[in-house]
């Protein structure tokens, strides 16, 4: 497990109960030694629930970047069946950031885009952090003009620090691939959602959220722009982070006050990454509500739906 900074505290906890246990495995008095390790684990758990009480924006952010989080593989492995990745743009080439394809969801058939950031230093690398280039923008346009042509609903779960921002991304056309993304998202005649199961940064994220209906895990974030980001261009200072994650308004809380998202999902406490299994089932449980309240409209109908619904956006204040 991988405890986050202000979980400190808790990782000492819950480490002192651990080497309890294996001193009762030692020892004569096991039984006074377990005694004491299940003390310790009751206070561990008063923590946690302490801890995740109200969590503020930094510390969702850090929540939300957690590496033990469940990413998109995950999410498609556990939920999805007869998974087939379909690969590249027809353009460039093929972009690891961006996973997608048809599957079945509760054995109907759909097409699932996702953004995956791996889950150890080679993966990570591999799929660029989630940081997707041009060319897996254009790879999710092609799986949604696959959608419509077929009628099959489109779900994208969305997990990215933001578009990858390298110089051969830039020569490609990154703004233009992200554009035309949002542009098929709004003019396709299918069921659109949308879930951010980590972070939701920037116009990366909008490219494939631009949904007819979109829901935030409890500790996902969703913003225009990083916390270090907007703490280097507001104020010249990365370090005032928190300050500006305070500022963005990115938590799922706030968003969905201000009617950005449509759902909030409840996470296990202390996070996704402490039962990933209950946090998939979250997840999949209201992916299949979202595409319920879809069900049966027509075409120009859920046009109409996504695009009112990001027009009418800034019409609500948390005041």
């Amino acid at each position: 497990m991988v405890y986050l900074d202000f979980e400190k505290p808790l990782a000492d906890m819950e480490g002192k109960a651990e080497e309890l246990r294996a001193m009762a495995r030692k020892a004569e008095d096991a039984v006074d030694v377990e005694k004491e390790a299940v003390a310790l684990d009751k206070k561990a758990g008063d923590l946690l629930k302490d801890l995740y009480k109200n969590l503020d924006p930094w510390r969702k952010t850090q929540v939300a970047r957690h590496p033990d989080r469940p990413h998109c593989r995950n999410y498609i492995d556990a939920l999805f069946s007869e998974y087939t990745p379909l690969a590249g743009d027809r353009a460039f080439g093929d972009d690891h950031a961006v996973m997608g394809g048809l599957a079945r969801f509760n054995d109907e058939p759909c097409v699932v885009i996702g953004h995956e950031k791996g889950n150890d230093t080679k993966s990570r690398i591999h799929h660029n952090f989630g940081m997707a280039r041009p060319e897996g923008y254009r790879k999710a346009i092609r799986l949604m003009d696959m959608a419509h042509r077929f009628g099959l609903p489109v779900i994208t779960l969305v997990d990215t620090p933001g578009a990858y921002p390298g110089k051969g991304a830039e020569e490609r056309g990154q703004s233009e691939a992200i554009a035309r993304c949002t542009q098929k998202c709004l003019d396709i005649g299918v069921p659109l959602v949308s879930v951010i199961i980590g972070e939701g940064g920037s116009g990366g994220a909008v490219a494939f959220a631009t949904a007819n209906r979109i829901a935030m895990l409890e500790h996902s974030i969703y913003s225009v722009i990083s916390p270090e980001g907007c703490a280097s261009i507001l104020w010249k200072d990365a370090d005032k982070m928190r300050d500006a994650a305070e500022a963005l308004r990115l938590t799922a809380q706030d968003l969905k006050k201000l009617g950005v998202i449509d759902r909030v999902i409840a996470e296990p406490l202390g996070g996704a990454q402490r039962d990933s299994k209950a946090a998939i089932e979250a997840v999949g449980t209201e992916i299949a509500a979202m595409l319920k309240d879809l069900t049966g409209k027509k075409p120009a109908d859920l046009i109409k739906d996504r695009r009112q619904k990001f027009l009418s956006m800034g019409s609500r204040s948390l005041a």
